[in-house]
């Protein structure tokens, strides 16, 4: 059996789809935490059958929209004095800003960059979001090439 001590401040992000954490490990820069960060693959879950996990023992700002963008279905508990003190579902976001980045050689983001690239929830199931100055059509898996 895996042993992973309590968190007494902190988050704890779960329900991550399996083999999708690394991705959210990556983006938080994790790997260079001068604190305790536990990341669990494939963990068992009664509802999704496996699932991957990741417990940060220290309070850090985290962006709820990239996150979303990830996997929608995640669930982040704010833990304090060792307790769940809130518990946030995330959803897929309607409009992100300078997370997705425009690839239309015409988009006026392209020549003017200043302007930020707002993207507008198109299509739930498809994942899919809408340039609000060109209307290219973009996935939600495309703010990983965004240079974040």
């Amino acid at each position: 059996m895996l042993n992973i001590d309590k968190i007494r401040n902190g988050i704890v992000i779960d329900h991550i789809k399996a083999g999708q954490g690394i991705h959210i490990f990556n983006w938080l820069g994790l790997d260079k935490a001068p604190y305790t960060v536990a990341f669990v693959v494939n963990a068992s879950s009664r509802n999704m059958e496996r699932k991957d996990i990741i417990k940060i023992d220290n309070t850090i700002a985290i962006n709820f929209d990239v996150l979303g963008l990830i996997d929608p279905n995640i669930t982040v508990n704010i833990i304090e004095n060792e307790k769940i003190t809130e518990k946030i579902k995330l959803k897929l976001p309607e409009k992100v800003e300078n997370i997705i980045h425009c690839k239309n050689p015409r988009c006026i983001t392209s020549t003017e960059k200043y302007i930020p690239h707002i993207f507008h929830l198109e299509n739930s199931r498809e994942r899919t979001y809408r340039c609000e100055y060109c209307d290219e059509i973009r996935s939600a898996g495309d703010f990983r090439n965004a240079g974040q």
